[in-house]
C-alpha cells in the first residue's frame, strides 16, 4: 500500500491536521479504517489511517506527534479531498 505525507496540514503551533491529498482526479474517498484508536498518542509518518479510491486503498500518515482525534469516523459516507479527518495536538 502507498503511503502519502501529502494530507498534511499544519493547524498552528500546537497542533498539525490530517487532511485527504489531492490524488490524481479524484473527487471523494472512503474513510476504510483507522488504525489507530481516537484519543491514542501517534509518531510522526505512523500510518493511521486507510482511505479508498475507486482504484485502491492507500495509508495515510500522522502529520506530526502527538495526539490523535478523529473528525471523521470510518464508514459507507465518502468525503471530498482536502476533508481533514483528524487533527494531531502537539501541545
Amino acid at each position: 500500500m502507498a503511503t502519502s505525507e501529502e494530507g498534511a496540514a499544519p493547524a498552528g503551533p500546537a497542533g498539525a491536521e490530517l487532511t485527504i491529498p489531492q490524488m490524481g482526479v479524484v473527487e471523494q474517498v472512503l474513510v476504510v479504517e483507522w488504525l489507530v484508536e481516537d484519543g491514542s498518542l501517534v509518531t510522526a509518518g505512523e500510518s493511521v489511517v486507510v482511505i479508498d479510491t475507486d482504484k485502491a486503498e492507500t495509508e495515510l500518515e500522522a502529520p506530526a506527534s502527538g495526539r490523535l482525534h478523529v473528525l471523521v469516523p470510518a464508514g459507507d459516507e465518502e468525503v471530498a479531498v482536502g476533508t481533514v479527518l483528524a487533527t494531531v495536538s502537539t501541545g
